[in-house]
């Protein structure tokens, strides 16, 4: 049984109105999620695993980016359940919300966790009105915004789109994506939201695109821009200082991962690669920090009949900064992951969740966070 159908049903017992009203600005109170109480689960079957010694040996650490100051990784509360395949996470009021994924047995998931990192706590959120893994997902305003995203694992796309607003816990459909897709990056810029990449129809093939199309909230619209320079899905996407940094990623599968990195120039509708991301990579995690682009996580090799090959699931902490067009390392997550939830709240970087190996056999409720402070 979920944990959230048991929450969702306690909602009165929880903080009242006026005492959400208090924090932060929060307009309700939402249930309180505990953590799990196992680091790992496998897919099959949704049961608690503990990794093999080689599991445990697809984890790399090291980075060929030049030094820079290492920082420090602290755990927090971990994920209410052990999830991957979210792609990725947004932030919104100081919160992290993570949507949508593989977890207890099902990668259709409509799960809709929110973490509080004030209070160290995770909270049960409105769950998304239908399950699917590697949902595109940003935040504006009032609004959680929710694009695509695959019913089946990692394949077969739909092109729903909706909206979450805050102050009511509810979603909301909004105008559908022109084409459907998963694992896209979603990004805000100048008030409308771009939703670059990922991987499309059919599902057979599931063959990454580079399409980049932009809704207008206030329009309820959809209208299109210069596709991305090299279809890939699983990248690592943030805007800074007006523009769109779109980095690493894979073409097709993993075992065709890339290093490069386009930054969209909205004014001329142009791309231009920067300095490729040190560490090729796909499904690994970015965010904005101290005015630099971290990435962090990720994962690589070949599966052959199901059974991995040259299996890598990174660890690695490299940050770009735009003013020199060059990359650092920094100190490498503790605990490798892939496909994770990862967002920047104050000064720290918070990563949870993702696959503990490479693929989506092994989800993960570990939940760590980073700071240069």
């Amino acid at each position: 049984m979920h944990r959230r159908h048991l929450l969702l049903g306690a909602t009165a017992l929880v903080l009242d109105r006026a005492q959400a009203q208090g924090h932060a600005g929060h307009a309700m109170a939402l249930p309180p999620a505990a953590s799990a109480s196992q680091p790992y689960a496998r897919l099959q079957g949704g049961v608690p695993h503990h990794l093999s010694p080689e599991q445990e040996a697809q984890r790399v650490f090291d980075s060929p980016a030049a030094p820079g100051p290492a920082g420090r990784w602290v755990p927090r509360a971990a994920m209410p359940i052990p999830r991957s395949e979210m792609a990725w996470a947004t932030a919104a009021r100081g919160r992290m919300h993570v949507v949508g994924g593989y977890g207890e047995g099902a990668v259709n998931r409509d799960y809709h966790h929110l973490y509080d990192p004030a209070a160290d706590r995770w909270l049960d959120a409105a769950p998304l009105p239908r399950g699917a893994n590697h949902v595109a997902v940003a935040a504006d305003g009032d609004r959680v915004y929710a694009f695509g995203g695959f019913v089946e694992q990692n394949r077969r796309s739909d092109a729903l789109a909706y909206a979450y607003e805050l102050d009511s816990n509810r979603w909301t459909p909004i105008a559908p994506m022109p084409r459907p897709r998963g694992a896209a990056a979603a990004v805000v810029l100048d008030g409308n939201i771009h939703l670059i990449g990922g991987a499309s129809e059919p599902a057979a093939e599931r063959a990454s695109v580079g399409w980049h199309e932009v809704y207008d909230p206030k329009a309820d619209r959809w209208s299109a821009r210069k596709a991305l320079p090299g279809a890939r899905d699983h990248v690592g996407c943030v805007a800074y200082n007006g523009l769109i940094h779109v980095v690493g990623g894979r073409f097709n599968t993993f075992e065709y991962n890339t290093t490069l990195h386009h930054v969209y120039l909205p004014a001329r509708d142009t791309w231009e690669l920067r300095a490729p991301m040190p560490s090729e990579r796909s499904g690994h995690g970015m965010v904005v920090y101290r005015g630099r682009l971290y990435a962090m996580g990720g994962e690589g090799g070949i599966l052959v009949g199901g059974v991995p090959r040259q299996a890598r699931v990174y660890g690695q902490m490299e940050s770009y900064d735009p003013a020199s067009d060059s990359w650092q390392r920094h100190a490498p997550m503790p605990t490798p992951r892939h496909a994770v939830a990862a967002v920047a709240i104050g000064d720290w970087v918070y990563v949870a969740g993702g696959g503990a190996v490479l693929g989506g056999s092994v989800q993960s409720a570990v939940h760590e966070a980073f700071t240069l402070g």
